[in-house]
């Protein structure tokens, strides 16, 4: 199978890449936050066009296996296996999250966040996503925390999630990983 770097419907996010590590990268340490502390569990991508996500789309066809397809929020959400890990900061993640275009419209087309596992449940999740967080951290202008809890149509497991952001780049935290929400809507009989 091809790597990411060699599929030519994924040149723009290949040349992305490198900005959107070093902002993460300066993100987090604005945050207090050591990355390599933390499990990535995935990394996704943003575009304002159904073209765009269809290009996308097909080239991560290219160097991955469809995971999951799920409809959240009256819209697809493709999850793509990769068959080399993308090398991001610290980690080398082989998740990718494209969400087909919804309402919400995106400062940049490319990549846009990355998702940590807090692991330990749902129960007291929140809490403990703050503590990971500097408290000075939470107060920093232009810093915008949001609890969330999106839920595909046959997930079991509770998914709630902190995202917090600069505008340019966000972190979102999760009790689970997608493989394991994966794993719970494919339990179900």
């Amino acid at each position: 199978m091809t790597t990411l770097n060699t599929v030519p419907e994924l040149n723009d996010l290949v040349a992305d890449l490198p900005r959107f590590t070093e902002l993460l990268e300066a993100f987090a340490q604005k945050l207090q936050l050591e990355l390599a502390d933390f499990y990535a569990d995935h990394i996704s991508v943003r575009c304002h066009q159904n073209t765009t996500a269809d290009r996308w789309r097909k080239g991560f066809e290219q160097c991955g296996s469809l995971l999951n397809e799920t409809e959240i929020n009256g819209r697809p959400i493709c999850l793509y296996d990769l068959a080399q890990p993308l090398k991001v900061g610290p980690w080398e993640i082989d998740l990718i999250e494209l969400p087909y275009p919804g309402d919400k419209r995106y400062p940049h087309e490319g990549w846009e966040h990355v998702e940590l596992v807090l692991s330990g449940g749902a129960e007291g999740f929140y809490p403990r996503a703050l503590a990971a967080l500097a408290d000075e951290a939470l107060v920093a202008p232009g810093i915008k925390l949001k609890q969330s809890a999106p839920k595909g149509e046959h997930e079991r497991l509770p998914n709630p999630t902190l995202a917090i952001t600069d505008g340019t780049v966000t972190i979102k935290f999760h009790p689970y990983s997608l493989r394991e929400i994966v794993a719970s809507e494919r339990e179900q009989g």
